[in-house]
């Protein structure tokens, strides 16, 4: 996916197991972010990062909802461990990932292994995407501090 394409209509199941679509946030600006594992340093500080700001974020105008291949079991306990405010799809199929391009090869401890490349994508009120972060760019600790300084 590229900025200027429409984001795809099905996004995936939260939690929960509640079918997640894009026109659920139509009207919205949608923080879309992929995260590689639940309850890792990098992955915690990002989200974490995101619910501190969450009021803020929603007041200008966004929704936030975070992807990762994780079970939607893992994702309850990651939200419950961190009062995440926001859903968590689980793409154990990494069937969105791969749709979206965050899913690919990667450098892992020297190894190259298949995995999620931390991405966000910043969706418009009509379901397009104006702007990604990807990989270094993302500084996880200043997460939404980086999405609010957007131009």
């Amino acid at each position: 996916m590229n900025i200027g394409d429409r984001a795809p209509e099905i996004l995936g199941k939260d939690e929960k197991g509640r079918d997640i679509r894009l026109s659920d946030y139509k009207g919205r600006k949608l923080v879309l972010y992929f995260y590689p594992k639940d309850n890792t340093s990098g992955c915690t500080a990002e989200a974490c990062s995101l619910r501190d700001n969450y009021q803020t974020l929603q007041a200008e105008g966004y929704e936030v909802v975070g992807v990762s291949k994780d079970s939607a079991a893992s994702h309850q306990k990651f939200k419950e461990k961190h009062q995440l405010p926001f859903p968590l799809i689980a793409d154990v199929n990494h069937e969105l990932l791969e749709t979206m391009g965050a899913w690919g090869e990667k450098n892992m401890y020297g190894k190259k292994v298949m995995g999620t490349i931390r991405t966000t994508f910043v969706i418009n009120e009509d379901g397009i995407i104006e702007q990604i972060l990807q990989g270094k760019q993302i500084k996880t600790k200043e997460h939404a501090s980086q999405i609010l300084a957007r131009p």
